[in-house]
């Protein structure tokens, strides 16, 4: 219904921030992320959206569309709720989840209040598949030049869901040495590699 919200911020509040738009004030919930971003009494937009259910309807605001787009992503999942939602946009920003999503790192996730390991486990496997194939645009991750393996093509998978070229990630990947050293940890290397 409502795409994004365009005016002044009215309040700030734990996870609450009211938008003042022509005289309406719009309480949106939002992440720690979005709320350090805005300033009570400055101009601010906010990507929304809007939960209804049986006893009330929810506005929730974001500062990008790719905080939105992960909020959506997760509330998706079976047993993921809006609060649960927030808490773990709160605790990592859409980077770090696609990261930790495609990496399988449940650490990331649980490290959000009130997720535990079981709901860490669901998400990983609900939207593992979906974000390789939504974030990468559809880009054939096993094809990497020289590159090969499982290990190889869920490193390239991560990086590239951090905007990183199909080019950019091969060339970073040459040199690391795949075959014996952690996932998290060929992601490492390649990431110094490409951020010099």
């Amino acid at each position: 219904m409502f795409y994004y919200l365009d005016g002044t911020v009215a309040y700030l509040g734990p996870n609450l921030a009211v938008i003042d738009c022509g005289g309406v004030g719009y309480a949106c919930a939002t992440t720690s992320h979005t709320l350090s971003r805005l300033q009570q009494g400055a101009r601010a937009k906010l990507f929304t959206h809007l939960n209804v259910k049986e006893d009330g309807v929810d506005l929730f605001g974001f500062y990008s569309q790719n905080e939105l787009s992960a909020f959506r992503q997760l509330i998706g999942v079976s047993g993921v709720g809006p609060k649960a939602a927030l808490a773990i946009l709160s605790s990592s920003t859409p980077d770090q989840l696609a990261l930790a999503i495609v990496t399988g790192d449940e650490k990331v996730l649980v490290a959000a209040p009130g997720i535990g390991k079981k709901i860490a486990q669901r998400i990983i496997l609900e939207l593992k598949d979906k974000m390789s194939k939504e974030d990468l645009s559809g880009i054939r991750i096993n094809k990497v030049g020289a590159c090969s393996g499982q290990k190889t093509s869920e490193a390239l998978s991560a990086l590239m869901v951090l905007g990183y070229s199909q080019q950019e990630v091969g060339a970073a990947l040459k040199g690391v040495d795949v075959d014996t050293l952690p996932l998290e940890e060929i992601v490492r290397q390649a990431l110094k590699k490409m951020v010099k």
